[in-house]
């Protein structure tokens, strides 16, 4: 799209490494298996901005119909016209982001330079801290449609890196390059299996039912 711009680090990581090939075949497969299914693309930090921009793939150039997307803060990737085209095409978008976080508030937005600066897409989620002490209690707060609502985060200083790494009181960081506290969740455990690489493979069914759908794969690939 003319004039649609967007960071060229987030954009190098998703389309210049064996990520994007990963994450398509992935889907693609899990689409012959399961039919039409809803896609739901998750991300954290910079995997948040990757997130956006595989959602964003698959609609524009893989055909996938329905795509949803939920990050966690996540930085901001392009500018107000790439915002648009975005919107346009992964409307079902939910960015949330947590109290000071500082990822969200990175790359600046120059309000008054808005041809020129980064700008956010919507839709935002802010979560943040109301009322004192023992009656403290979360707020989530729907922000308007312009990605870049004055009274969400942007409202507050971008200053802490610790409301960046909890969110919805789960510790996001990684301990390892593979582990994903998310997808480990112990409710989780039943629907998994992990390969000797480290990948982490999910079914709809029991993980009896997921072996067996591997070894059946497996079997027609051998006998093609």
């Amino acid at each position: 799209m003319p004039d649609a711009m967007v960071h060229h680090g987030f954009y190098y990581a998703y389309h210049n490494t064996t990520l994007r090939s990963g994450v398509i075949d992935g889907v693609k497969r899990a689409k012959e298996l399961f039919g039409d299914l809803k896609i739901i693309v998750l991300g954290h930090s910079m995997g948040g901005a990757m997130a956006s921009l595989c959602a964003l793939d698959l609609r524009v150039h893989h055909n996938v119909g329905d795509v949803q997307v939920m990050t966690f803060g996540q930085p901001r990737i392009g500018n107000a016209v790439f915002a648009s085209y975005y919107t346009q095409f992964v409307p079902n978008t939910i960015r949330v982001t947590h109290e000071h976080d500082i990822v969200p508030h990175l790359p600046p937005y120059y309000p008054h330079f808005p041809r020129k600066t980064y700008h956010h897409f919507p839709r935002e989620v802010w979560l943040h801290e109301a009322g004192f002490g023992l009656l403290a209690y979360t707020v989530d707060t729907v922000c308007d449609g312009s990605g870049e609502d004055p009274s969400c985060s942007r409202s507050v200083m971008g200053n802490s890196i610790l409301d960046h790494l909890i969110y919805y009181n789960v510790n996001l960081k990684a301990e390892s390059w593979n582990s994903c506290r998310i997808v480990r969740d112990p409710s989780l455990a039943k629907y998994g299996t992990t390969d000797d690489a480290g990948n982490i493979k999910l079914s709809k069914n029991p993980v009896s039912s997921a072996l067996k759908l591997n070894t059946e794969l497996d079997a027609a690939v051998n006998v093609v």
